[in-house]
C-alpha cells in the first residue's frame, strides 16, 4: 500500500462527482484543482456530462483506461461504496472522500464507512476521510479540496480533525499573511490519521513546523511513535480539544481516580516531545514563532522597554512561564549605562525611558542580544508623543539581523499609532503582538522544544530476565477461573515479588490457629487484614489489626476481624485473613497504574497514604517509554521529592530503589495488559531500599 506522502505528488487526479454548476462541491473541487496550477492530468468524472471546464469528462473512472494516482470522491454517501469499488478495479492508488453521512451520523453510517474501508483495503488503496474538506500542498501545487481559499506558500503543515476549523483558519491566514506548506482535513479517519500525516510532514522538505487540531487519537502507539520521531526533527504543536473531566471513567483505585480523561494525552504529548497549545491563538502564535525565528539556546530572556509598568508585567509573566530573566555581564551593564540616560534601568528589564528614540532601542537591543547570558529578547514599545515608530522598527530589525541566532519578539502596546512600525517588524519576520503575554507564551513553547531536542532517545523499562512470568500468568489465570476481578492482597504480593518488586512478606490464613502459625513464621510484630475482594477500604469496617506481637494476639485478632466485618458487611465474601510483616515507618508514597484506552498503561508516582487523593501530589508517565531516566524525572516533579532528598535532618531515601520499583511495575503491566489497575499504597521509602505494604490489583 502507498503512504500518505503520495497524496501530495500525484501525476493524475480524477474528480468523481465533478460538476458544471457553481455551488456544488464537485464544481469547487475541480475548479480548485485547475486554479491552483496542478501540473498533472485532471479527469472529471460524471456520467451525465461529456465535458466540464474545457476538460473531457468520463462517465466512470474505469473509462480512463489507465490507473489514476488520486481520486477525489464527491458523490452522495450511498454511492461511495460502489465508486470505491470502481476505483479499486481501475487501479486508483489513493482516495479522498469528502462526502459526509458516515459514522458521524450513527449506526447506518458506521456500517457504510466500514464497507468503504474494507474495499480500500482489498484493493490496496489509502483513504483520507470520509467527511473531510480534502487536502492541499502549496508547493506541488495541489488543491484537492472544496475550500474557498488556497493559502500562500509557506513552511507550516496544518492537520485538522475539524473541517470547519480548517476552513476558518485558511480564511484567517490571508489577512494575517501566514503561509502553509500542507493542509490536511482528516475527517472521520477511517484509514489515514493524524499520525500518518505527522510522519509525512516530518519528511517534507518544505515543512518547518507541524500543527495539529485533534479531538482524539486514532491509534495511540502509532501516534506516539510518529510524534516522537517527528518532534526530534521539527516542532510538533497540537491543540487537543475535549479536555473536560466529564468523560473520565469511574475507577476503583487511587491512580484511576487521579487520572482524568485528559491526563493521558498530556502525558503522551510530554513524553513524545509534542508542544501542547491551549488555544487557537497560542497554536498559531507558536507556529509563526517557529516559522520565522531560530530556536533559542536556553531560557534566559532579556526585556527592552520604554515604559516601566509593562516591563514589570513582562518580568512577572516570564517567571510564571518558568523562564529566567537574563543576567547581564558587567561589560554589558557598563555599555548600557554609558549609552543610556542616567535615569534608565540597565539591568533587566532595560528601561530606555518614554522619550527614547530609535538610537536608544538600537543600543539597548544590540547590547542585550550580544550578551552571552541572553538567549532571546522581548521588545516592548508603548506610544508616546516623541516615539518615532518607523525608525524604531528599523532599529529593532537591524539589531535582529546583527544577531540572527537569537530570537526576537516585539509587543507594540497600542493601536493605529504603532501600526506602521508593527508592519515593518512583521515584514522582517519578527513576531509582533499587542501585549507581552502571548509573546512570552511563544518563547516558552520554543524553550520547551529546545529541551525536547536535547532529551535522550526513547527509553523503555528493562526486559527483566529475572521476572517469573509463568507464576504471574498462573495467578491471574486462577483469579479469572474463580470469576474474580480483584486479586487478594497475598496474590497481589506474589505477583509483585515475581517481578522483583520488594514487598512486606504476607501470608493468607484461614483460621485463628493458622494465623498464629503464619505470624510466627513471618516474625513479630505483624499486621492482619481481612482478605476480601469486595472490601477496598478495610480499616473502615474494622478489617485491620496492627501491632500484633504474639501467637495468642494473632488468634484474637483473627476472630475480631471476622466479627467486625460480619457486623458491618454481613454479605461480604471473606477468603481469610492476611498476615503481614509490620514494617518500620518510612516516607509514605504511592506507585500505581491505570490503563488508558488510547495509550495503554499510565504509571503514577507521588505522596501516598491517606492523603493521596487530598494532596494529589502525583506525576504520570506512559509505561511504554518509562526507563530509569523518566522514572527519576517522575520523582523530581513531585513535592515528595523534597522529603526523599532528606528534610530537616532526615536521611535521604534510596532513590535508586524507588526508580527500580517504578520501572519494574511498568514492565509488569506491559507484559500483562489484562491488569486494568494497580495501586501500591503505601510504599515505604527508606535510606536503604523500599517496601510495598498494600498492593491492589484489578484485572479485566
Amino acid at each position: 500500500m502507498t503512504g500518505p506522502a503520495s497524496f501530495f505528488s500525484p501525476q493524475t487526479a480524477a474528480i468523481i462527482g465533478a460538476s458544471k454548476k457553481p455551488g456544488k462541491i464537485g464544481y469547487a473541487i475541480l475548479k480548485n484543482m485547475i486554479d491552483c496550477g496542478f501540473k498533472g492530468k485532471i479527469y472529471p468524472i460524471n456520467p451525465k456530462e461529456d465535458e466540464i471546464a474545457g476538460l473531457q469528462c468520463y462517465h466512470s473512472i474505469r473509462d480512463i483506461g489507465s490507473a489514476v494516482d488520486l481520486a477525489v470522491v464527491a458523490v452522495p454517501a450511498k454511492l461511495t461504496v460502489g465508486v470505491a469499488e470502481e476505483c479499486g478495479i481501475a487501479g486508483a492508488k489513493n482516495l479522498v472522500v469528502v462526502t459526509a453521512g458516515f459514522k458521524e451520523t450513527g449506526k447506518e453510517g458506521m456500517v457504510l464507512e466500514r464497507e468503504l474501508t474494507r474495499i480500500c483495503r482489498r484493493y490496496g488503496m489509502r483513504l483520507l476521510g470520509p467527511n473531510c474538506v480534502g487536502m492541499m500542498d502549496t508547493h506541488v501545487p495541489i488543491n484537492a479540496s472544496f475550500s474557498a481559499v488556497f493559502p500562500a506558500a509557506g513552511d507550516i503543515a496544518f492537520i485538522s480533525q475539524s473541517g470547519a476549523m480548517l476552513l476558518a483558519i485558511l480564511d484567517w491566514s490571508l489577512a494575517n499573511r501566514v503561509g502553509f506548506s500542507q493542509v490536511i482535513s482528516l475527517g472521520n479517519k477511517a484509514d489515514l490519521n493524524e499520525a500518518d500525516f505527522i510522519a509525512a510532514a516530518a519528511e517534507d522538505p518544505q515543512t518547518r513546523v507541524i500543527l495539529c487540531y485533534i479531538e482524539d487519537v486514532a491509534r495511540g502507539e502509532q501516534f506516539l511513535q510518529a510524534a516522537r520521531e517527528a518532534s526530534r526533527r521539527k516542532p510538533v504543536i497540537i491543540l487537543k480539544s475535549g479536555t473536560s473531566q466529564a468523560g473520565a471513567r469511574a475507577a476503583s483505585s487511587h491512580t484511576g481516580a487521579l487520572a482524568g480523561s485528559d491526563l493521558a494525552y498530556e502525558t503522551a504529548f510530554r513524553q513524545s516531545g509534542v508542544i501542547r497549545a491551549r488555544s487557537m491563538a497560542e497554536l498559531f502564535d507558536l507556529a509563526v514563532a517557529f516559522s520565522r525565528q531560530p530556536v533559542p539556546a536556553g531560557d534566559r530572556v532579556a526585556v527592552v522597554t520604554n515604559a516601566g509598568g509593562p516591563g514589570i508585567i513582562a518580568t512577572d509573566h516570564i517567571e510564571r512561564a518558568h523562564l529566567n530573566m537574563s543576567r547581564f555581564s558587567k561589560e554589558t551593564s557598563d555599555a548600557l549605562r554609558a549609552g543610556l540616560p542616567p535615569e534608565s534601568a540597565v539591568y533587566n528589564p532595560v528601561d530606555v525611558l518614554g522619550d527614547a528614540g530609535a538610537d536608544r532601542y538600537r543600543l539597548a537591543l544590540d547590547q542585550t542580544l550580544a550578551d552571552p547570558g541572553t538567549d532571546s529578547a522581548l521588545v516592548l514599545v508603548c506610544p508616546t508623543a516623541v516615539t518615532n515608530v518607523e525608525e524604531t522598527a528599523r532599529a529593532i530589525v537591524d539589531s535582529h539581523r546583527n544577531h540572527p541566532d537569537k530570537p526576537v519578539f516585539v509587543a507594540y502596546m497600542g493601536g493605529e499609532t504603532l501600526a506602521p512600525g508593527a508592519r515593518l517588524v512583521a515584514a522582517a519576520g519578527i513576531p509582533v503582538y499587542t501585549f507581552p503575554e502571548p509573546a512570552i507564551a511563544a518563547i516558552s513553547g520554543m524553550v520547551r522544544y529546545a529541551r525536547t531536542c536535547r532529551r535522550p532517545a526513547r527509553e523503555e523499562p528493562d526486559a527483566l530476565p529475572d521476572a517469573n512470568r509463568a507464576l504471574v500468568a498462573d495467578i491471574l489465570k486462577a483469579v479469572k477461573n474463580e470469576g474474580r476481578l480483584v486479586l487478594l492482597g497475598s496474590e497481589a504480593t506474589r505477583v509483585a515479588e515475581a517481578y522483583g518488586i520488594a514487598a512486606a512478606p504476607v501470608a493468607l490464613a484461614g483460621s485463628p490457629r493458622e494465623a498464629a502459625q503464619k505470624a510466627g513464621e513471618i516474625g513479630f510484630p505483624v499486621v492482619m487484614k481481612v482478605a476480601s475482594p469486595q472490601i477496598m477500604h478495610k480499616t473502615d469496617v474494622g478489617g485491620v489489626q496492627v501491632g500484633i506481637n504474639s501467637p495468642q494476639e494473632a488468634e484474637r485478632a483473627f476472630m475480631q476481624i471476622h466479627e467486625n466485618v460480619q457486623r458491618y458487611l454481613p454479605r461480604a465474601v471473606i477468603h481469610g485473613v492476611e498476615v503481614q510483616k509490620m514494617m518500620p515507618k518510612g516516607t509514605e508514597l504511592i506507585i500505581g497504574m491505570t490503563q488508558d484506552v488510547q495509550f495503554g498503561p499510565l504509571i503514577a508516582f507521588g505522596l501516598g497514604g491517606i492523603y493521596v487523593n487530598l494532596l494529589k501530589d502525583v506525576s504520570f508517565r506512559l509505561a511504554g517509554s518509562l526507563g530509569a531516566g523518566e522514572a527519576q524525572a517522575m520523582l523530581t516533579e513531585t513535592r515528595a521529592y523534597t522529603l526523599l532528598r532528606g528534610y530537616r535532618g532526615e536521611k535521604p531515601a534510596d532513590i535508586k530503589a524507588l526508580t527500580n520499583m517504578i520501572t519494574r511495575v511498568a514492565r509488569l503491566v506491559l507484559d500483562f495488559p489484562q491488569i486494568a489497575e494497580m495501586d501500591i499504597n503505601p510504599v515505604f521509602a527508606y535510606p536503604d531500599g523500599a517496601a510495598a505494604l498494600d498492593i491492589k490489583i484489578t484485572v479485566s
